[in-house]
């Protein structure tokens, strides 16, 4: 299989024929063979009898997966992409707001080289206030804190490679942080302006809320990119810095007592200087914990530590 689409579905009965009036006319010229994996996310309309009737029109091309209840879109997405079978895949949203038409562009960019295409809402067709302005300044600081710099990390329209989505499990609202565990792995990624149009049907699923979670998760994240192989570094750079401030804060009640006669035990900084030495130890011995967290998880599942590109040479079993 080259080429897989996966599309998250919930409550799209409306938009559900639009999007496969859109998407014959890409996919069917293709020289590619293609399937399209719809997941249904435990709609409360009919979203789902639409779908199986499509997919008995089409079984070659059409699949089906349906939830038993609302897991959530980066579920859905997650699914998509465990039943999928393509070299490539790509990411999309059943709402049309997304431009099938806009599929091959993308496909042209991975051509030249890259592991993965996000796309960017460049004139973004959704409420200024409640969805545009704060998307902006949640891309902004995903940017900045993970370094993987795009203008619209929530567009869902991306084209990948398969390899570079392997090695991650997907939770929470993470989907749209794919990008950044790719980058870790080494993807060569850029970001094409992509059409967006107005919603036709139905109603947005997401609201201000969405952006607290999305920072939350930022921070697991960051984490899991930054320091999962080495947690020490996080854990013990966070406890000697706080063993640090605690020996300048005892440093400067030791000068104290010593040249004004001033008690040392009396003041609060002795309090807060032994509290902080405490809690920067008990860091230090978070930090090596999560080191034998990690070996063992490494090392029970033999997981490298590396990924690999490209093997030349190295296709025969190298046991022999």
């Amino acid at each position: 299989m080259n080429l897989s689409l996966v599309i998250p579905v919930y409550n799209e009965q409306e938009n559900l024929p639009l999007l496969f009036d859109a998407l014959y006319p890409i996919m069917k010229p293709m020289q590619k063979s293609w399937e399209v994996i719809l997941v249904d996310d435990g709609s409360h309309d009919k979203s789902l009898s639409v779908l199986k009737e499509y997919a008995e029109k089409d079984p070659e091309h059409i699949r089906v997966v349906s939830f038993r209840r609302n897991f959530g879109q980066t579920a859905a997405i997650a699914a998509g992409l465990d039943y999928s079978r393509g070299e490539i895949i790509v990411l999309l949203d059943a709402d049309m707001q997304n431009d099938p038409a806009d599929i091959p562009m993308m496909l042209a960019k991975l051509d030249e080289g890259y592991d993965l295409v996000s796309g960017w809402r460049k004139d973004r067709k959704d409420n200024a206030v409640t969805r545009n302005f704060p998307s902006m300044l949640a891309n902004s600081l995903i940017s900045r804190v993970t370094g993987v710099h795009l203008h619209d990390y929530g567009c869902t329209l991306k084209a990948y490679r398969r390899d570079v989505l392997v090695g991650f499990r997907l939770y929470g609202e993470m989907h749209r942080f794919i990008p950044v565990y790719a980058s870790s792995v080494g993807a060569n990624i850029t970001e094409v302006p992509v059409r967006h149009h107005p919603r036709k049907f139905g109603k947005t699923k997401y609201g201000l809320e969405r952006t607290v979670k999305v920072i939350l998760d930022l921070f697991t994240v960051k984490f899991l990119v930054a320091y999962s192989s080495k947690p020490i570094y996080l854990f013990g750079g966070t406890g000697g810095l706080l063993m640090v401030i605690s020996s300048l804060i005892m440093l400067y009640l030791f000068l104290r007592r010593l040249f004004f006669f001033i008690s040392v035990t009396g003041s609060p900084l002795f309090q807060t200087s032994v509290m902080f030495f405490i809690l920067g130890f008990q860091s230090m011995l978070m930090g090596l914990i999560a080191e034998q967290l990690v070996r063992t998880y490494h090392e029970s599942q033999r997981k490298p530590t590396y990924t690999v590109r490209t093997k030349i040479n190295l296709n025969r079993d190298t046991d022999d």
